[in-house]
């Protein structure tokens, strides 16, 4: 499959609207970090943003960002380190995970609208984007919304970027806010809980004035994988606070008296709680080097220990619970059984289920995406025939 790394927006734009003449289907994709995520796309080429770099304009006294897609964020997260500040949304790394190489880009984590164990209170990726450029499957360029919150034009445009994982456009530039950095964190764990009354500790932590910024429950199946086996014995519901030292100490003292009562308590430094926060997000667990299905779960809190408990009645089922409990990783022992778990998500109240990872032979039998209700697969279709009359951009990446 040829490839093609366009330098600048100009030159993607002519390269899409050739395409769209002659009805050619093109892989949209960044730094390829997440191959093979999402259903099949046939297509003739490969049209990467990885040309497109740079920064374009970063005040930091704004708190705003504007890079060209194809940047590494590595770069950006550099250049945010340098003047003490972030992305909140703690974007995770796929390669571990996948299993794949090359650099993430920040085009991708925004069209793949990434999120990490900080997005249960400051939102996803999406809710951190101001503004767009983008090429549609017109070959049109088209920006929307801009570098400061007042400037709501588009708004719902940029949105709907967010997580369109290249099948309504090539992203070209985004525009962020980069809010402070904490200036040190801490965690408190706490031993012995299962998988419900972890769920419901969290709940009732969270009701407390502690500005709790990750909350996570790791089973005994996955607690020796993270930080070289250091965590305590037992079960581990590990929980993050973070801002000025002298607020954290007071607050993390104060959390560790009311986890206390629960069970074991164990309080990590900086060093180990930011370690230990990026293999929660990264899936540390699961990236074994197999191709062992895995499953991301978004469902109520107070639901995730319960689905995992049901679908182990039928089939071999790993997980742990991220964001209070909401969001559950799971890796399934044999096939994705993606009828099974999806039709227990919809028996508890509801949910997302995305197959992340799995062979092509399991890809071919199960879609990666939740299945949308009927009226908003119709409303999706057509936005996605307005964006890209000529369906050429992703074909089939996401139905």
């Amino acid at each position: 499959m040829s490839e093609f790394l366009p330098k600048t927006e100009d030159e993607a734009a002519a390269i899409i609207r050739d395409h769209a003449i002659r009805g050619a289907a093109l892989a949209i994709t960044g730094g390829n970090t997440r191959s093979g995520f999402g259903n099949a796309v046939a297509a003739e080429a490969t049209l990467s943003s990885q040309g497109l770099t740079g920064i374009v304009a970063y005040n930091p006294g704004e708190m705003v960002m504007t890079v060209r897609a194809g940047t590494p964020v590595a770069d950006v997260e550099a250049a945010l380190a340098e003047n003490g500040q972030m992305m909140a949304f703690e974007p995770m790394d796929h390669r571990p995970l996948l299993a794949t190489e090359g650099e993430p880009t920040i085009g991708g984590v925004f069209a793949a609208n990434v999120s990490g164990p900080r997005r249960f209170i400051s939102g996803a990726a999406r809710d951190s984007l101001l503004g767009v450029r983008f090429v549609n499957g017109k070959g049109e360029i088209v920006k929307a919304g801009g570098r400061v919150m007042k400037n709501v034009t588009g708004l719902d445009l940029v949105k709907l970027m967010a997580g369109s994982h290249g099948t309504l456009g090539l992203l070209t530039e985004v525009t962020f806010r980069v809010p402070p950095r904490p200036k040190t964190e801490e965690t408190i764990v706490v031993s012995g809980l299962n998988d419900a009354e972890a769920a419901n500790a969290m709940a009732a932590v969270m009701a407390l004035p502690l500005d709790i910024s990750g909350a996570a429950h790791l089973p005994l199946t996955v607690r020796w994988t993270f930080l070289d086996g250091k965590l305590p014995q037992g079960e581990a519901t590990v929980l993050r606070i973070e801002g000025l030292a002298g607020s954290v100490s007071v607050r993390a003292e104060k959390l560790a008296t009311a986890m206390g009562r629960l069970g074991s308590v164990t309080r990590l430094a900086e060093a180990d709680s930011r370690r230990l926060w990026r293999e929660i997000r990264d899936v540390k667990p699961y990236a074994d080097g197999t191709m062992r299905p895995v499953w991301r779960v978004s469902v109520a809190p107070s639901i995730g220990h319960q689905l995992v408990a049901a679908l182990r009645l039928d089939a071999g089922v790993d997980a742990y619970y991220d964001w209070q409990g909401g969001l559950v990783w799971m890796r399934m022992e044999a096939e994705p059984e993606g009828d099974l778990v999806r039709r227990y998500i919809h028996a508890l109240g509801g949910g997302h289920a995305t197959l992340l990872r799995a062979t092509p032979a399991a890809r071919a039998t199960t879609s990666a995406f939740q299945p949308q209700p009927e009226a908003v697969a119709l409303l999706s279709a057509r936005v996605k025939e307005k964006f890209d009359p000529m369906g050429i951009l992703n074909p089939g990446k996401m139905a």
